[in-house]
């Protein structure tokens, strides 16, 4: 049985996130792939059941780094205003930084893999009863109002994601050029904070 190189892994993970973030789901293959990753085949075989298995792992891989990343020096027990802005500022590091594992993972999350990975670890169940607590507080110490959740995520993450989204393509509305700096993503924070407040 041959072994595993980290190395060539490490290609092959970087290649599939590139391809299908490029190409999507209809355009992405094992033998592209292979092609991509100067490869046989078969070596893709030695880390991967078929093309279904490796997009399930490399979508848990990187779903579990986005998600460790959010909760990095937060609590559940901070207050509401403190603890948004933990993870509003994880969340823009992560995607400044990693603009091509958000943007394959965007792509996961919405297609039929998106609810196998996020069913494949207990990771992703403890990450949302982290964020289960941390909204129940809020609305325990009437720092937020009751609102459904997909509402409560459409205010408290949408205003960020769409300023990353202007950052990622390098301009805002009309074609202006555009950079996210500390100071545009606190005064959207602000108003975000407020629009949540009862």
């Amino acid at each position: 049985m041959r072994l595993r190189d980290i190395d060539k892994e490490n290609l092959v993970i970087a290649n599939a996130i590139d391809q299908i973030v490029q190409d999507g789901f209809q355009g992405f293959s094992m033998n592209k792939l292979a092609k991509a990753c100067n490869i046989s085949v078969g070596t893709l075989y030695i880390y991967y059941k078929d093309k279904d298995d490796l997009i399930q792992k490399i979508g848990a891989t990187v779903a579990i780094e986005f998600f460790s990343r959010t909760i990095k020096n937060f609590s559940p027990e901070m207050s509401f205003e403190e603890g948004l802005w933990v993870q509003w500022v994880n969340r823009a590091d992560f995607t400044m930084k990693y603009p091509r594992k958000v943007a394959f993972f965007e792509i996961i999350k919405h297609s039929p893999h998106g609810e196998i990975i996020l069913n494949s670890t207990t990771k992703f169940s403890d990450f949302r009863t982290i964020m289960k607590q941390f909204i129940d507080n809020g609305l325990h110490n009437n720092e937020i109002s009751p609102m459904t959740f997909e509402a409560f995520w459409s205010v408290a993450y949408g205003p960020l994601y769409t300023l990353l989204n202007f950052h990622t393509d390098g301009k805002s509305m009309g074609g202006k050029p555009f950079v996210l700096t500390r100071k545009i993503m606190k005064e959207a924070f602000q108003a975000t904070v407020k629009a949540l407040k009862p």
